[in-house]
C-alpha cells in the first residue's frame, strides 16, 4: 500500500487514469479508485471519532461525496490533494454525534482517569490479561486524540500518524505551510504534555498504568473483553503500514511517545460490500456516472 501523504507518492498517474475511466462510465475503475484510497479515508475517520461504526458511516458519506463530485475534478491540482481536501472538509464540518461517552478535553480526561479506581494486577494476571490491557492502552491513546480540537486532531493524524509533510498537509487542509507546522507542533505538544504529566508509559514517575485501570473499565463496560474494538489480530499497526520513522518537529518529544502512536491499530482490509456495493449500484449514482 502506497501512502498518499508522502512527498514521494507515485500513484498520481494511476489515480488520473482511473478517474478518467470512471468519468467515462467504467464501473470497475470507479471501484478500484475508491478501494485504493478507502483504507486511508477510513483510518482517518476512525482516529477522528474513535468508534469503528461511526468511522464506517463517515467513510460511506465521504465516498458518496467524492463520487458525486468526481466530474468536477479538472486536474488543476493532484487528485490526492483534491480527494483528501474533500475528506478533510467533510470530517471537520460534520455535526454527527459519536457513539458512546466522549471526553473532549484534557481536563475532562484527567478527571476521568483520576476518578477511575486502581485495581493493580500481579505479573501473572498482567500476562493473562495482556490483550485487554493493550485494548485499554489503545482506548486511552485514541481518547487523547478527541481532547484536541477537530483542526488539531486532523493535523496530528495527517502529520504525526500518516507522516504528511508540511507541503502535502497544508495543501489538503487549505492553510499555509507555516500554519500547518504550527498547528502540528501545538497538537504534539498538547498530547505530549498530557502524557508526560499522566501516563506511566511515557514518564515512569506517573502512577497511572493501563493494567490498574482495566478491571474497572471491564466492570463498567467501557471494554468488552469478548469483543475488542482496537486490539484485534486482523488489524495492522500504523508504523508497520506507513513509513516506520516520522520526521520529528519537536526535539523534546520522547521516542516512547512516538512509539505509542505508531502502535495504534490500522485497518487495511475491507469487505467490498461494506462500502461499495450500495454506492455503485444506487440508481442515482449509476445515472450520474453513466456506469456500465
Amino acid at each position: 500500500m502506497e501512502n498518499p501523504f508522502l512527498k514521494e507518492y507515485l500513484g498520481d498517474f494511476t489515480d488520473i487514469q482511473l478517474v478518467n475511466e470512471a468519468k467515462s462510465g467504467n464501473k470497475k475503475s470507479l471501484e478500484e479508485l475508491i478501494l485504493k484510497h478507502q483504507p486511508y479515508i477510513y483510518n482517518i475517520a476512525w482516529k477522528m471519532v474513535r468508534n469503528p461504526t461511526d468511522a464506517e458511516d463517515l467513510t460511506q458519506e465521504v465516498n458518496i461525496k467524492i463520487i458525486t463530485k468526481l466530474s468536477q475534478f479538472k486536474g488543476k491540482s493532484s487528485f490526492r490533494t483534491w480527494l483528501y481536501r474533500i475528506v478533510a472538509n467533510h470530517f471537520l464540518m460534520t455535526k454527527r454525534k459519536t457513539s458512546g461517552t466522549v471526553l473532549n478535553s484534557f481536563d475532562a480526561m484527567e478527571q476521568a482517569l483520576d476518578n477511575t479506581p486502581d485495581v493493580p494486577l500481579t505479573e501473572l494476571e498482567q500476562k493473562e490479561n495482556k490483550q485487554v490491557i493493550r485494548e485499554m492502552n489503545y482506548m486511552c491513546m485514541s481518547g487523547m486524540l478527541l481532547c484536541l480540537t477537530k483542526e488539531q486532531r486532523l493535523t496530528f493524524i495527517l502529520g504525526e500518524m500518516f507522516n504528511a509533510d508540511h507541503t502535502i498537509g497544508s495543501e489538503i487542509l487549505g492553510i499555509s505551510k507555516d500554519n500547518f507546522r504550527k498547528r502540528l507542533s501545538r497538537a504534539r505538544a498538547d498530547i505530549f504534555n498530557f502524557m508526560n504529566d499522566k501516563c506511566g508509559l511515557v514518564n515512569k514517575n506517573n502512577p497511572c498504568r493501563c493494567h490498574k485501570k482495566v478491571t474497572y473499565a471491564i466492570k463498567g463496560k467501557a471494554i468488552d473483553s469478548k469483543n475488542l474494538l482496537f486490539n484485534r489480530l486482523e488489524y495492522s499497526k500504523f508504523r508497520n503500514i506507513l513509513r516506520p520513522k516520522a520526521d520529528k518537529m519537536l526535539d523534546y518529544v520522547d521516542d516512547k511517545y512516538s512509539e505509542l502512536y505508531g502502535e495504534l491499530p490500522y485497518k487495511k482490509d475491507f469487505d467490498k460490500k461494506t462500502f461499495l456495493e450500495d454506492i455503485v449500484n444506487d440508481e442515482h449514482i449509476k445515472n450520474l456516472m453513466n456506469l456500465n
